[in-house]
This record gives structure tokens, sequence and C-alpha cells, in this order.
């Protein structure tokens, strides 16, 4: 049967995360119920990445199978009638039949976005964090990041993964007038990790901890000492990529 990924964008603070929950409203569940109101019949998704509730993404995928027939100009402009404004459904198309929108993916990238002052332009798009930070503790610190494998230590309580081996490609603070980001890169992310890495490393930045707490969260792979209260909505998945040649 042939095989269609779904790629969406959307704003996540009034959602409960992306994978479908019993009751609770999630980007999956509205994008579920506007394929069916509009092809009249049941949709049962399989989702990229797992983003929590609050985070935004400017690209995320599901795929099904079906033998559908799409007119991607015409339905797409009815499917984006149907969903809520914060969802955009941009594109559906079929791929090779044993393409897995998860599994298949080879490189996430991730941006949070820290302004120094109060701006109510950012409201809800960016952490308000006006504390001095040492900018060369902060970047000497992420540079851990590429030589590590295991993220234990940013992978919140109860986590249902058989591993928490990941390879980050980049991580990078960048630094303009008073906007912040953290960009990483990776092959994939465990639950609550960027935001537990960006939490801890800011208190290295803040002298809160030092260099050598940094290390030592990392290497006693403990979650009770990492920093994981930094906001949602100033966290976004920026894109997912796959091999070329297999879409």
């Amino acid at each position: 049967m042939p095989r269609f990924f779904i790629e969406v964008a959307y704003d996540g603070l009034k959602f409960s995360g992306f994978q479908k929950q019993e009751n609770a409203v999630t980007i999956q569940s509205e994008v579920e119920q506007a394929l069916s109101v509009f092809y009249r019949r049941p949709f049962n998704l399989t989702g990229a990445s797992r983003t929590d509730a609050g985070v935004h993404a400017w690209q995320n995928f599901f795929h099904f199978d079906d033998n559908i027939y799409i007119e991607n100009v015409k339905d797409l402009y009815h499917l984006n009638r149907i969903i809520p404004f914060e969802i955009v459904i941009k594109k559906i198309f079929k791929v090779a039949d044993d393409l897995h929108c998860r599994f298949d993916a080879v490189k996430r990238h991730y941006e949070y976005m820290i302004t120094k002052t109060k701006n109510p332009f950012l409201l809800n798009r960016a952490y308000y964090f006006p504390y001095r930070l040492d900018e060369k503790k902060l970047i000497d610190s992420t540079k851990v990041l590429l030589s590590i494998k295991d993220f234990q230590a940013f992978s919140k309580k109860n986590s249902q993964v058989f591993s928490y081996k990941c390879h980050l490609s980049s991580a990078n603070w960048n630094f303009e007038n008073e906007i912040i980001t953290f960009t990483v890169s990776g092959n994939r992310f465990l639950r609550g990790m960027v935001r537990g890495i960006v939490g801890t490393l800011l208190n290295v930045g803040k002298g809160k901890n030092s260099d050598a707490d940094f290390l030592k969260i990392i290497d006693q792979k403990d979650c009770s000492k990492t920093n994981f209260a930094v906001p949602p909505y100033a966290l976004y998945l920026k894109k997912i990529e796959y091999n070329s040649s297999l879409l």
C-alpha cells in the first residue's frame, strides 16, 4: 500500500504535545481529525519527532499508508481550513513504501531562543533571561557535548527508551544584540533533552555551576542534577533531514 508523508508546522503553546494522548488535544489528534473529516475515513498517523507540550515546530512529519487520491493544492486548502490556525499542513506527498518518518530521519535540528530584555513581541516565543552570562564559559562547556555519547543526564525520568546514546553533530550559541540562540543538531533527542542541556548550561554561564559541575552531571548520569526548568515555548524544532534518495 502506498505510503504518504505529511509535513506540518505549528505553534505548540496550546497543545499537550505532539503525540496523541487520551483526553488531551495534541498536534497528532488535530491532524488526524482534520484528515478524517475531509476524507471521511479514520486515520492513524505515525509521527517523526515527539515534541513536548508547548514546543513549536517549523517542520515535523507524519506518515500513513492508504490508497487515497490526493489533489495537493485543493486538499491542502480545505484541510487547513478545518484544522486549528496554530497548525499548518504544508505538504502531503508519496514516499517509498518502507520509509519511516521517525526511524529513517538522519538528523534533527533544534533552536532555543532567549531574550535578555523584556520584549512583549517575544511573549511565548523566547525565554526572558535578564541575567549576566559568561559567554566564554557557556561556549567552552557546550563543546563538551560533541564528545559524549550517553545523554542519560539530560533525559527526563520515566523516558521509555532502550538507549540514551545520541550523536550531536553541532551545538552552538549565537549572541546578537539582546537575542541569544542555542542551536543543536543530532541524529536523535531524548525526552526533555534540549531543554535540559540549555537550562544546565545557563547555570554554568550564570556562575551557579562550574565547568567541573557540568562534567560531573554528565558523568553521573543523574537527571535530578539537571536543570529542566526552562520554558518549552522558547524551543523550536527547525528541520528534520532524511536521505534524499529515499524521498
